[in-house]
């Protein structure tokens, strides 16, 4: 229902009446802001926190150097957004839903996702949960209650919509988060999924990572208000801007968020304002569209950082404990990797066997005419040949020749 208040000669609005202030706790040294007060976060629950955030930045750096060495075709990085992504997911239940956009690596760490199942996915082998189908950094974990990433964006914004409609039927206690950049928020799914979601009252929240850029478009370029957040306002939602590399106010802010979603049903929209410092993708060369002094002024902001300083200042980290983090996580990446490239292709057989449970005489025509093809140009299909059984040997023979 909309109300008004009548005036009697025209008056236009252009939103300027609306300031959205900015949620902080944490200052850059690590103390709080004066005034501002600490969530209850126990000492466990805050060195889980800090571990996935370090954990994910190791492993953004060493398989960007992997892509940039020729062993993986693409990454995308969470270089700067750790304490948005992982600070949003602390604050969730478990068995809550989070739809990705593709930089949230962090939330999959944070809830227990292995360095072998990155792996997996990444390089595509026999272990991969999607079979080898999908470019790198397409995760997804039935078990951690994260909804596998599609390429094209936004769509699991409106998807997010949905799957809240179907918690809140459920009444199970349960919401969904779904991550998406300012750039997506320029998307018709954005607006309809957050329409769908204040009419129909779901239990969801809308979490915009807003890093300034949209690939290489600056936010000023995007749109003309005031950032993202107060288009919640033309859908009578809740709302609230916090500081992205701020881990104490994003936490705080999503617990509460959480709370608004499940206890009443009320969507809430989450901008969080943050940098991202390195490029959009292993494809983009970020140095066309913006400066190195911009990006220096952003790395003495540095999310990870500010909470390494917290800790420190409660007692509950060391300058040596960091050291033996840093150096355990890079080798068990590196190790990782290694295992995860040697192990074989999934079944080519699984391209048909996964569609029918009893394969059409076509389609199993042209599967054998594929194997027959593969098998004349081994050197030319690799992990084709390597993924034909008895051809596995043959095609290990072929990649240690360098075919691979």
């Amino acid at each position: 229902m909309t109300t008004t208040q009548d005036i009697h000669e025209p008056t236009f609005l252009a939103g300027d009446e609306f300031s959205i202030p900015t949620f902080r706790l944490l200052k850059q040294d690590g103390t709080l802001h004066e005034g501002a007060k600490a969530p209850d976060l126990e000492h466990d629950k805050a060195l889980a926190i800090y571990r996935a955030m370090v954990a994910t930045r190791v492993l953004d750096e060493r398989m960007l150097a992997a892509q940039r060495q020729g062993r993986l075709s693409f990454y995308m990085q969470c270089t700067g957004e750790e304490a948005a992504v992982i600070g949003a997911t602390a604050a969730l239940d478990d068995a809550d839903m989070i739809m990705a956009q593709y930089r949230e690596q962090g939330a999959l760490v944070y809830r227990g996702f292995t360095f072998d199942e990155f792996m997996n996915q990444l390089f595509g082998n026999e272990l991969d949960y999607g079979k080898g189908r999908q470019m790198p950094i397409h995760y997804g974990s039935r078990k951690l209650h994260y909804m596998t990433i599609s390429s094209p964006l936004a769509t699991q914004i409106p998807q997010a919509t949905g799957y809240a409609y179907g918690q809140k039927l459920a009444g199970e206690g349960h919401c969904t988060t779904v991550f998406f950049g300012e750039g997506a928020a320029s998307e018709g799914d954005f607006h309809a999924a957050l329409n769908m979601a204040a009419v129909h009252e779901v239990p969801v929240i809308f979490f915009c990572r807003n890093n300034g850029y949209a690939i290489s478009t600056p936010s000023i370029e995007q749109f003309a208000a005031d950032g993202v957040a107060p288009r919640a306002f033309g859908y009578r939602m809740h709302v609230i801007r916090v500081d992205g590399n701020d881990i104490l106010a994003v936490y705080s802010a999503a617990r509460e968020a959480r709370r608004l979603a499940v206890e009443h049903n009320q969507p809430v929209l989450i901008e969080a304002m943050s940098y991202r410092l390195a490029a959009h993708s292993s494809s983009d060369d970020p140095s066309g569209y913006r400066s190195k002094k911009e990006e220096e002024a952003w790395r003495e902001k540095d999310p990870i950082l500010r909470m390494q300083r917290w800790l420190i200042d409660l007692g509950w980290w060391s300058e040596d404990e960091e050291k033996a983090l840093q150096e355990s996580l890079r080798r068990e990446v590196l190790e990782t990797m290694k295992r995860a490239e040697k192990r074989p292709p999934p079944p080519l057989d699984s391209l048909v066997t996964d569609v029918y449970a009893d394969v059409p005489p076509e389609l199993q025509r042209q599967l054998d005419a594929l194997k027959t093809h593969i098998r004349h140009y081994p050197e030319a299909y690799p992990k084709g040949a390597r993924s034909l059984d008895p051809d596995v040997q043959a095609g290990d023979d072929v990649a240690a020749k360098g075919g691979e």
